[in-house]
């Protein structure tokens, strides 16, 4: 390490913050330990051992500032530099290699009004090769990032990290299919393998397994397909869950509840469809917080979660959502953190399992350390997938690294420019630094349609840059918005606290409480929240929500309605 990186490293651990501030606190007290320690008749060898004890812990302070630090979680270990504060870029795969990335099927059909089955087609035949052993298979998010994009094959395999890339067309008529399929080596440019199919709908399934037979075949891998089949042999269900599978892409209020209406159908057609129960499972968490009260669809959630687990057991996507469903809204931590190491337990490579038990790990046990490690998983499993990036930039700000945090907020906008979940990534960054103005620069220069609702983010800069009244005003929307509709009150709670209004901020934290908001079980993970967290009424309700586990039935209890 040259001198410009041990200096940049020295700044970046707060070792200069640490010394001067030692520094000055320790000239402090050893003026005062002169001044008032002779007026008592206090000897002066003590007065000389206190000072010596001040010179001699400047050192030890510095040795202990280099490898921790201090948060409102506490005390913490400072991460190194390699791997941390930088984006991994992946290394270029060969042809020798056995990899592959599945595009989404482009739809022929008459009017294109069934694009979402051509990736299902896509989807399925992704799914059947990732359980084969000896091959690499990119993740479903990533792998149709790439839908509508001009991007050539050699660099959606460099991006992907892949050898090879199948691609084809779907054509649907009535009744009957016509799928082709092409497996292309990405590196040399030509394809290995290609064929058209025409089939009777009825036999979709059956299809889908002649392409992975084919693809297998092709790549010269051992012919080990699982015994475990597709998820359902429904059609009328396969089709339904399609439909509602490709509205998961939009996160608008009017798509998800589509969405569960479709799986709803969906599960009447085929109840023991444990792919349409997990989606289900997470069509409700994607609903619940941004626009309906969690308790008011908990109950559906956590069926369509223990349903999942119950009709697979050895599926890792039901397992992942229960244990989302325990550590956002049941609060029982224990369950969630055995429901996250069984799903990778069955799949090591979910990017899922690895995502949702990172964060469990910075959420609750605080072990940051481990949690990015988790989030890194993630990333390489899905490179394009911006949850498990925006995800590893709040926990970098949780641990004070706030230069990843930047960089993986960056990233995020990269990977989406439209990606805006109550924040703008970067500008959270820089509110979590305390970077009021760039914030409040970031987001004005935002369009006002951005958020669907009024920004609680805007309203903390202009609250600690002096513009009060805006302030005041976006909370008064905010509030009068939720008498009309669910509005999370830990947003509420931080404007208050930025307008330094305890008072109203724990009663907002109370109401947040009440509608178990997933936030509010963590609530000492988030900036927004810092200047409430020394006050008493902090852990208090820290305890209250310590003692609020709810113990989940031992078998699934039916709901009257999914919408």
């Amino acid at each position: 390490m040259n001198s410009s990186k041990i200096f940049d490293e020295l700044k970046r651990r707060k070792v200069y913050t640490v010394a001067i501030a030692y520094i000055v606190a320790g000239w402090a007290l050893a003026q005062g330990i002169s001044q008032v320690f002779p007026v008592f008749d206090i000897p002066n060898w003590v007065v000389r051992l206190s000072v010596l004890l001040i010179v001699v812990g400047f050192p030890v302070a510095l040795v202990l500032s280099w490898f921790f630090d201090f948060t409102r979680y506490g005390i913490v270990r400072t991460p190194d530099a390699e791997g941390y504060g930088k984006i991994d870029i992946p290394r270029p795969a060969t042809s020798k290699e056995k990899s592959i990335a599945v595009l989404p099927f482009t739809d022929l059909s008459a009017g294109g009004e069934r694009d979402y089955f051509g990736e299902g087609i896509a989807e399925e035949i992704l799914c059947a090769l990732a359980k084969i052993n000896g091959l690499r298979v990119a993740a479903r998010r990533s792998s149709f990032w790439f839908k509508e994009k001009e991007a050539e094959l050699s660099e959606i395999a460099r991006k992907l990290n892949v050898a090879h890339v199948l691609e084809g067309t779907v054509r649907r008529e009535r009744n009957r299919v016509r799928v082709t399929a092409e497996l292309i080596d990405a590196s040399e440019g030509f394809t290995i393998w290609s064929e058209t199919f025409d089939r009777e709908f009825e036999r979709i399934f059956a299809l889908q397994d002649e392409i992975t037979r084919a693809i297998i075949d092709a790549l010269k891998l051992k012919l080990d397909i699982p015994t475990t089949g597709p998820a359902t042999r429904n059609t009328e269900a396969y089709d339904l869950y399609l439909r509602a599978r490709a509205l998961g892409a939009h996160s608008d209020e009017r798509s998800l509840e589509r969405q569960i209406a479709l799986l709803g159908e969906a599960l009447a057609a085929d109840p023991h469809y444990t792919t349409a129960w997990a989606e289900l499972a997470c069509a409700c968490a994607s609903i619940a917080d941004a626009y309906r009260a969690p308790l008011e669809v908990l109950p559906n959630m956590r069926h369509a979660a223990l349903m999942a687990v119950k009709t697979d057991e050895k599926a890792g996507a039901g397992h992942i959502w229960l244990a989302a469903v325990a550590l956002n809204y049941d609060w029982n931590f224990p369950l969630a953190k055995a429901e996250l190491e069984r799903a990778i337990t069955l799949d090591p490579n979910s990017s899922d399992a690895r995502r949702w038990y990172g964060w469990y790990l910075a959420r609750v046990e605080r072990d940051f350390i481990r949690a990015r490690e988790q989030m890194r998983w993630a990333r390489t499993l899905d490179p394009l997938y911006t949850w498990p990036v925006w995800w590893e930039s709040d926990i970098a700000i949780a641990q004070g690294d706030h230069r990843a945090a930047l960089q993986f907020a960056e990233r995020v906008m990269e990977i989406d420019p439209d990606f805006f979940y109550e924040e703008d990534p970067i500008a959270h960054v820089y509110l979590a630094m305390g970077r009021w103005q760039d914030a409040l620069k970031r987001y004005q220069s935002l369009p006002a349609c951005t958020f669907s609702r009024p920004n609680f983010e805007l309203a903390i800069c202009y609250a600690h840059t002096g513009d009060t009244a805006r302030a005041r005003q976006i909370l008064k929307d905010l509030e009068l918005l939720a008498q009309q509709r669910y509005v999370d009150h830990t947003h509420i709670a931080a404007i208050y606290a930025g307008l330094n209004d305890k008072e109203n901020a724990f009663a907002a934290l109370e109401r947040a409480y009440y509608d178990r908001s997933a936030r509010i079980s963590a609530a000492r993970f988030y900036p927004w929240l810092s200047p409430l967290v020394d006050d008493p009424r902090f852990a208090a309700l820290e305890r209250k929500i310590a003692q609020s586990i709810i113990s989940l039935p031992p078998e699934p209890q039916p709901s009257d309605s999914f919408a």
